[in-house]
Formats: C-alpha cells, sequence, structure tokens
C-alpha cells in the first residue's frame, strides 16, 4: 500500500499584516495620548496618567502625576486696541489719587498754619472744605473787609500770609472768589455786587503776590451774591455768604465756568466741612 505524501504546507505570506496592525494600533494610541495631552483638562490628564499606569504595571505605591502646568501654554497675546483703555483708566485713577493725597497734604498744613487763629477755625469764619475741584480755604469777609469795603484791613494781612506760606511751595493754579449777600450795594465806587466782589478777590490775590506766591498762578472772580452757601433772608446767612475762597485747583484744566454743581454741592456739605476742619485742628494742635 503506498505511503501517502505528506502534503507540504504552504507559506504564509500574508504574516507581515499582524506587524503591520499591531503598529497602527499603536500608533493610533499615540495620537490618542498626544491629542489628551494637548487639551488643558485636569480631568482628562488624570484618567491618561491612570491608564498608562495601568498599561506599564507601575507599582500600587507609585504614581504618575501630570498635571496642565507641565505642558507647554501658547503665550497670550494682549490686543492694544481692548488693553489701552483700561491702561488709561488706570492712569487716570492713580492720577486722581495722587491729586487727593496732595490736596489732603495741604489741607494739613493750612490747618496747621491757621493754629495762631484758632478762634477763626472754631468760630467758622475760616473753614476748609475739600471739593471735586479740589480745595477750598474759605474766609468770611468780616475777616478781612471792613462792611462795603474792599481795602483790606490790617490785621487779616496776616490771615492771609498764614495761607500763602503754605501755598508758595506748590505749583497748582489758585482761584479766589469774592462773594456777597443779596442786599445790594450803590455807591460811586462800586455800582453793584459784582464789583465789589471782584475788587475784594483781587485785594486778595494782590497780597498773596506780595507774600511769594507766583503771579501766573492766580486768578481773581467775582461772583455777586449769585453763589450763597446759606440762605440771604436772615442775618446770619447773609453773614456767611459774605466770604473770600481761596480755591486751590487740583486739575490745572478745569474751567471754572462749571463750577455751578460743584458749589451746590459744597453748599450742602459746610456744616459737615466746617465740623472736620476743627476736627482736623484740633488734632493739629494736640500733635
Amino acid at each position: 500500500m503506498a505511503r501517502k505524501r505528506k502534503l507540504e504546507e504552504r507559506e504564509n505570506h500574508e504574516r507581515w499584516l499582524v506587524s503591520y496592525a499591531d503598529f497602527i494600533t499603536l500608533l493610533l494610541a499615540l495620537f490618542v495620548v498626544m491629542y489628551a495631552v494637548s487639551q488643558l483638562n485636569e480631568g482628562k490628564y488624570q484618567r491618561v496618567a491612570g491608564s498608562l499606569v495601568s498599561a506599564f504595571g507601575a507599582q500600587s505605591d507609585r504614581s504618575i502625576l501630570i498635571t496642565p502646568e507641565s505642558a507647554p501654554s501658547p503665550p497670550v497675546q494682549e490686543s492694544p486696541e481692548e488693553d489701552w483703555p483700561i491702561k488709561k483708566a488706570r492712569r487716570l485713577a492713580e492720577a486722581q489719587r495722587r491729586q487727593q493725597e496732595a490736596m489732603e497734604v495741604i489741607a494739613r498744613d493750612v490747618v496747621a498754619a491757621f493754629q495762631p487763629f484758632s478762634s477763626l477755625i472754631e468760630n467758622g469764619q475760616v473753614r476748609v472744605i475739600p471739593s471735586s475741584r479740589g480745595l477750598a480755604v474759605e474766609i468770611n469777609a468780616r475777616v478781612l473787609f471792613a462792611p462795603g469795603q474792599a481795602v483790606l484791613e490790617q490785621n487779616s494781612a496776616r490771615v492771609l500770609e498764614a495761607v500763602a506760606q503754605v501755598l508758595k511751595d506748590n505749583d497748582y493754579p489758585i482761584q479766589v472768589e469774592g462773594h456777597t449777600d443779596s442786599i445790594p450795594i450803590v455807591t460811586d465806587k462800586f455800582p453793584s455786587n459784582w464789583e465789589l466782589s471782584a475788587v475784594r478777590a483781587s485785594s486778595v490775590v494782590r497780597l498773596l503776590i506780595g507774600s511769594g506766591v507766583e503771579a501766573a498762578r492766580l486768578t481773581a472772580v467775582g461772583y455777586g451774591e449769585n453763589r450763597p452757601v446759606d440762605s440771604n433772608d436772615t442775618e446770619e446767612g447773609r453773614t456767611r455768604n459774605r466770604r473770600v475762597t481761596i480755591m486751590i485747583l487740583s486739575n490745572p484744566g478745569h474751567n471754572p465756568s462749571d463750577n455751578l454743581e460743584d458749589a451746590s454741592q459744597e453748599t450742602e456739605s459746610a456744616s459737615a466741612d466746617s465740623e472736620r476742619t476743627a476736627c482736623l485742628f484740633r488734632r493739629e494742635k494736640l500733635a
């Protein structure tokens, strides 16, 4: 009986497909890992870390920590158009803060300069009032002038010289404002309250210049009876309205014609400002 010849096994020429499939699988896994790493999501990082630990058979007491900080982040480019308003607002806020601090320093210096005239502040005849325009040093007219006159009295020069010693050391513009009550004045020298208030302001300006304040910083303005801080229906209110205000302007570009709202705000807060001035004076006196 003839022996059957064993059939020779055919050589498999497609075995390379197995290696190719393994390579493609690993390559796909690599891209999946790279995609996961590129996403700044801490949860995905933790899942990828756990998968790597399991795949490489890491011991239970070891851990692989992958954090978003380890992945490079693209630089953030700021848009010049969007950043400019923010920078401008910051610069404006910083400038306002410096101006406010400077006005507070001047206010303390003015109050300290009035220590020899403490009764004027305690009686409300001199007030140091902060406002949106800057700092106002308000002096009642009877401290400086005789009724219906615009010539400074001898004793009033000492009061103004005390203010001038503080103002001459800075470069803020100064506006001297003359104010009257509502009672009309008709004389050969002053046909109306306009002239009286303007000349009184000019008299104060001349004395400040003579005390060392630079003339280019000074402006004299007469408002007449049009900027009252109290009612003109009572003698006390009329006395309060007859005054000269030395306004130290914190903003050199401030327009004096835009101060109607500021004047009304100062009128409403006059009592509180007077009390703050007295408290500030007492603190300076104790110091």
